[in-house]
């Protein structure tokens, strides 16, 4: 299929279509040797190859030249949460709230990753270079190899989607490292375990309080001690795991000790 036919179905798409069908023609070159950290930050630093949209009103070849974007996402130490706890958060839709309500009632202690990720900036840096795009991957994977990073990723998208395409990588990345790194990890501490269906469920103390929540909650109490954090900051994760009034005489009583 012509770049010119590929576009002209872009045209006709809806932006719906157009997300699906940048998704499907994204292929991650190479990925990051390593998996997203289970206990500290991880940043990334990928490559997007995308073919410039522009070359077949200039009736330039497909193969004349290659758009570089190159930058680093940071991923923060991922938070291993249930339902109950996403449901409670801001920043979400009615509908997303909606399903992680079904969710919550339908399997209330069932182990799901939170990550926050940082974007140094859109990209840092961006070339058009005159030449394969494949050439260029291969190029780019040598000098990967020859400086042994382990958190470098080449990305081939969709140029007028490359964020789109970013966003394929982002999502396949978490996954693969909540499944392969992050659950192994937690089950090995005792924070995570299998139910009778087997699902990954967060694990629970004498008191019904899940080990992470508490493990977290203990970690804020020392930090608000220390000057670290306010206030708020306790509450807040309080709140979100539902533990506040459990809580409440501890936290009434580490304000009246700051006074």
């Amino acid at each position: 299929m012509t770049r010119k036919k590929i576009k002209d179905i872009i045209k006709s798409m809806k932006d719906e279509e157009k997300i699906r069908f940048a998704l499907e023609n994204t292929e991650i070159i190479k990925s990051p040797k390593k998996l997203l950290s289970t206990y500290e930050s991880t940043t990334v630093h990928y490559y997007m190859l995308t073919v410039p949209f522009y070359l077949e009103f200039e009736g330039k070849s497909s193969d004349s030249e290659t758009i570089i974007r190159e930058g680093r996402i940071t991923w923060q130490k991922p938070r291993l949460v249930t339902p109950g706890y996403i449901l409670r958060m801001e920043g979400f839709s009615e509908e997303a709230k909606k399903a992680f309500s079904i969710l919550a009632d339908y399997h209330s202690d069932i182990a799901m990753m939170l990550y926050r990720l940082r974007f140094v900036k859109d990209y840092e840096h961006m070339d058009i270079v005159s030449n394969r795009l494949d050439e260029i991957a291969r190029k780019i994977q040598g000098d990967i190899e020859k400086k042994q990073d382990p958190f470098c990723a080449i990305i081939k998208g969709v140029d007028e989607f490359w964020d789109v395409s970013l966003s394929k990588f982002i999502y396949e990345l978490a996954v693969n490292s909540a499944y392969f790194s992050q659950y192994p990890d937690y089950g090995a501490s005792n924070m995570l375990s299998t139910d009778a269906s087997g699902y990954a469920v967060v694990s629970h103390d004498a008191a019904g309080i899940p080990v992470n929540a508490k493990a977290e909650i203990e970690n804020l109490f020392l930090l608000y001690k220390k000057g670290d954090i306010d206030a708020k900051t306790v509450k807040e994760e309080l709140d979100s795991w539902g533990l506040f009034e459990y809580y409440q005489d501890r936290f009434f009583s580490m304000l009246k000790k700051r006074k």
